[in-house]
């Protein structure tokens, strides 16, 4: 009997996306870089959770550090690879909402992701 090994897909970062990730404390970092590899190999990590606004395939994992809240939004909309969208500290200034900056941001870059998608991977897939 063969095993299922399932197939890892590229992560690909939209604009700073990456390097506001790198910009978090390491521990978290960490936390997300493991999450996003569970996301890679077609799983959900337990602190992933629908992004309100987008429709599906697009996520938001939230970590908490030392009373802080980081949030890493994602889209698996695409067949043969995970997107990144946007890395961010929650800093609203109306309370549990997300601040309107940042969800702008999540909706330009995934219409970003889908471009880059098919020009990497064709519009049929």
């Amino acid at each position: 009997m063969k095993a299922f090994v399932p197939q890892e897909k590229p992560l690909h970062w939209i604009g700073s996306a990456k390097k506001d990730l790198l910009a978090f404390p390491g521990e978290t970092m960490d936390d997300f870089g493991y999450a996003l590899g569970v996301v890679q190999l077609g799983g959900t990590p337990p602190s992933a959770k629908p992004w309100k606004g987008e429709g599906p395939g697009v996520f938001e994992i939230v970590e908490d550090h030392r009373g802080d809240t980081y949030r890493v939004a994602y889209t698996v909309r695409f067949a043969k690879a995970v997107y990144v969208l946007h890395c961010f500290q929650k800093k609203s200034p109306s309370g549990i909402r997300t601040a309107k900056n940042d969800v702008d941001l999540i909706h330009e870059r995934l219409k970003m992701a889908q471009k880059d998608y098919e020009v990497r991977y064709g519009k049929n897939d």
